[in-house]
């Protein structure tokens, strides 16, 4: 198979799977809209993360606390309905999951059902194992997601680094290996030191992907409004913004703005 006929194949929980076997990077990118959704899977990105964290780049809220399940729902729709090469990950919100395994289990199908995506992500490890084994064993792909975990951001009290202590150090792989054993496709570590995701990714056989954990791991992941210098106000160290959005959307607003006020806009090509 060529190059560009692999680049538009779909990708699936199995091919994620193998490209870790072959050591090729993972490329993954959230979106949560058809527009912006239809760009990057056109460009090619191996995987769509439909985050939580639209609670803070689309709804401008300061945690992924307050989005429901109704707009992850929306949102991840939305994006599926512009894919068709990447696999589409839908996060399950907060408060759907935590504690109650049968409403884990609506809440993965509903996600399902109504979006067409191919997989859900979780937050934890142990303490939310009952609720992945539940969502995997009515076939539904599961992510899952540890290190530094957003909708536990009451529980930490800060978004500074995760598992630099040993003790955390060491939860952390057991959770790993927990997750892997239950049946997760994959996992995400998020803000944690580099050595200790190489030790991870080492350690097991699913794809490990990472987002402030260093370059030892299997992919990697950016929110796209960050990496694409729309969110002016986010500047982690592990963040490169590939472009300036904001100044570019700016300066073409600005640009119209002028143009409406001089009565260059519209000018007699643009008129009927």
């Amino acid at each position: 198979m060529s190059v560009a006929q692999e680049r538009r194949k779909k990708v699936t929980t199995h091919v994620l799977s193998e490209m870790k076997m072959r050591g090729e990077k993972i490329a993954m990118l959230t979106a949560y809209d058809y527009s912006l959704a239809k760009i990057v899977d056109s460009a090619g990105v191996d995987v769509i993360l439909v985050g939580d964290s639209a609670s803070n780049v689309m709804a401008g809220w300061e945690t992924t606390l307050p989005i429901t399940l109704d707009q992850m729902i929306y949102h991840g729709a939305s994006v599926v309905r512009a894919v068709q090469r990447s696999l589409v990950v839908v996060d399950m919100p907060f408060g759907t999951y935590q504690g109650n395994s049968k409403e884990a289990l609506t809440s993965a199908i509903r996600i399902m059902k109504e979006t067409a995506a191919d997989a859900v992500k979780l937050e934890g490890g142990k303490e939310i194992l009952e609720s992945v084994h539940r969502i995997l064993c009515a076939g539904i792909p599961v992510m899952g997601h540890l290190g530094l975990t957003p909708q536990s951001i009451h529980k930490f009290g800060t978004y500074t680094v995760r598992a630099k202590q040993e003790e955390e150090a060491k939860k952390l792989i057991e959770d790993a290996h927990l997750l892997e054993e239950a049946g997760c496709f994959g996992i995400v570590l998020e803000k944690i030191p580099a050595s200790l995701a190489g030790q991870v990714a080492n350690q097991v056989k699913i794809p490990v992907i990472g987002i402030g954990a260093g370059n030892q791991v299997d992919g990697q992941v950016l929110v796209l409004h960050d990496m694409l210098g729309i969110n002016q106000e986010f500047s982690p160290r592990f963040l490169r913004r590939y472009h300036n959005l904001f100044a570019e959307i700016k300066g073409a607003v600005g640009n119209y703005i002028d143009d409406v006020k001089t009565v260059d806009f519209p000018n007699e090509r643009e008129q009927y």
